[in-house]
């Protein structure tokens, strides 16, 4: 009998799935509690092309999200010490 998936915590159920790797009920249970849900995330093209290329703009472009959401977390971190 298989563990009630939804009960389990994000913690409890990562553990779950590093023993049972092939469980793919128990991974997409965890999936779905993704935040932002897929519907809402932002995706990004390939950083490298088949050949192993570097793309230089969708490196540039993904350096620039990734600055952009260090900059968000500081603030709410600092609004939160306030």
């Amino acid at each position: 009998m298989k563990p009630n998936f939804e009960a389990m915590t994000n913690k409890e159920l990562k553990v779950y799935i590093l023993a049972h790797r092939d469980d793919d009920e128990a991974i997409r249970v965890l999936f779905s509690r993704r935040n932002p849900p897929d519907s809402e995330a932002t995706w990004y093209g390939p950083m490298v092309a088949e050949d192993g290329t570097p793309i230089e703009e969708n490196i540039r472009i993904a350096e620039e999200a990734i600055r952009q959401r260090i900059e968000q977390a500081n603030q709410s971190k600092q609004d939160s010490q306030s």
